[in-house]
């Protein structure tokens, strides 16, 4: 067995067997008082891969972030072997002030991989990319859905990468959606290191929801046990049910302005034109059913009460992969 070798993260020494906290510093505020992130870090004795677990890309996303909190708090990321480093929130500006973006109005993930000379939220990025990425063998990050539309617990992986499709299976979410990699996104800047990454999408932006976390957590540790890295003590359970590759989807969108009740649930299989909701105005004068446009598994579901005409409502499957029959069940 190799001799295990000391770790440099952002100037601090990181010793086999160790466990220590450094500070990724964002900025400093108006007042001259510094912005950290705590940064965690577990190291076994024994070797093996160096494991990125992110969350808190956007401030508003906290579901992510309760999903690495539980992770930290019950032990997960002190591995058998190899290395676990852990940022539960990294936009903590958008995250004090519950917002998505950073106080210079930009998208964290739009911005990837940074400037060491540019706007906040690049130069975040940059250190993210030049001071922790290099170090991890694989990255999960996590997610959830934006505007109040709330996404079943999804892996979005790129489309025809073996490796991806294998660990996306192994974490075992509900669905594992096919998805291009987003222009100057986290997942691209990896993807385009050849680093793997797993984005885990679920639940809705400023809430945090127990199954949706559950899925999370879960899926981390049936991933770390693949990997040989999950202590004796946690036990890896299997999914209740196969995961669903999805191929493509589509957005049903509303027709009408007004006030929105959906009528189905995250993971339902729907059938083409069953009623899924309804959009009514606030005097009771006008009711219009939305009807589903196609057969597929929901993806994702408008939680917001109020809606205007163009919105989207729902996220269905169109196709499935091409090693799967359609099996209608709820998920």
């Amino acid at each position: 067995m190799g001799k295990v070798a000391p770790l440099t993260i952002l100037g601090q020494v990181i010793k086999p067997g160790e466990r220590k906290e450094v500070s990724f510093n964002v900025a400093k505020l108006h007042t001259q008082n510094s912005i950290d992130i705590p940064v965690i870090i577990n190291r076994s004795k024994k070797p093996g891969p160096t494991i990125l677990i992110t969350a808190g890309i956007h401030g508003d996303e906290v579901n992510g972030v309760e999903i690495v909190r539980q992770i930290i708090a019950k032990g997960i990321n002190i591995p058998k072997k190899g290395t676990i480093i852990c940022m539960p929130l990294i936009n903590v500006f958008g995250f004090i002030q519950m917002n998505r973006e950073f106080p210079d109005g930009r998208d964290l993930n739009r911005v990837f991989p940074g400037s060491a000379f540019g706007s906040l939220a690049s130069r975040v990025a940059h250190q993210l990319m030049t001071e922790i990425v290099p170090h991890a063998d694989l990255v999960i990050d996590f997610h959830t859905g934006g505007s109040r539309r709330f996404n079943a617990p999804q892996i979005r992986i790129v489309e025809d990468h073996p490796q991806l499709l294998e660990l996306a299976g192994v974490f075992g979410a509900p669905f594992i959606l096919y998805s291009k990699n987003l222009n100057k996104s986290f997942r691209n800047a990896c993807f385009k290191l050849n680093l793997p990454i797993l984005l885990f999408e679920g639940g809705k932006s400023f809430f945090i929801d127990k199954n949706i976390t559950n899925h999370g957590v879960n899926g981390t540790k049936r991933l770390l046990a693949h990997l040989g890295m999950l202590k004796k003590n946690f036990k890896a359970s299997d999914p209740k049910k196969k995961t669903v590759v999805i191929a493509q989807s589509s957005w049903i969108r509303a027709k009408y302005s007004g006030l929105f009740k959906a009528s189905i649930d995250i993971g339902d299989f729907i059938n083409a034109e069953e009623v899924i909701g309804n959009i009514t105005d606030p005097y009771g004068k006008f009711n219009s059913f939305v009807r589903a446009s196609h057969s597929g598994y929901v993806l994702n579901v408008n939680h917001s009460p109020i809606v205007y005409q163009g919105d989207a409502l729902f996220h269905i499957s169109t196709q499935l992969a091409n090693d799967q029959n359609t099996t209608p069940e709820t998920i």
